[in-house]
């Protein structure tokens, strides 16, 4: 992959009040899937930053994305920027993007816990690999 296909935002900050505003304007039930999730992200690293872009919570290294939240009306999507170069062995990395996947889960339904962390911290060390590349 080239450094180009990578999205930089250098106005991601360690903890951004934005964010947590998105947060508390969602529904609750969505809003705190997405929130756990996404606290996920936030642990990953002590060089994980984040701001809001296209209107939802982005987590980078640095300055460089690798995952996002989103909340819809009816499911939350765990999403990755790079998302065509993780391993997802259980399958459940889902899109047609040329670049991006997402995970959807819905409220109602199980999520596998230990593969959607795992495809998390993939993407924060894939990313972090071609930061220095």
């Amino acid at each position: 992959m080239f450094r180009e296909t990578l999205f930089e935002f250098p106005t991601a900050v360690k903890l951004d009040p934005a964010v947590e505003a998105w947060f508390n304007a969602r529904p609750v039930e969505l809003g705190e899937v997405a929130r756990r999730w996404f606290e996920v992200m936030r642990r990953c690293g002590d060089d994980v930053r984040e701001l809001l872009h296209d209107y939802h919570p982005t987590a980078c290294v640095g300055e460089i994305a690798f995952g996002y939240v989103n909340v819809f009306t009816n499911h939350v999507n765990v999403g990755f920027l790079q998302g065509t170069e993780l391993p997802d062995p259980r399958g459940l990395l889902v899109g047609t993007g040329t670049f991006m996947r997402h995970v959807k889960i819905r409220p109602d339904s199980d999520v596998d816990e230990d593969a959607l962390t795992e495809l998390i911290k993939s993407a924060y060390e894939d990313i972090k690999r071609r930061e220095t590349e």
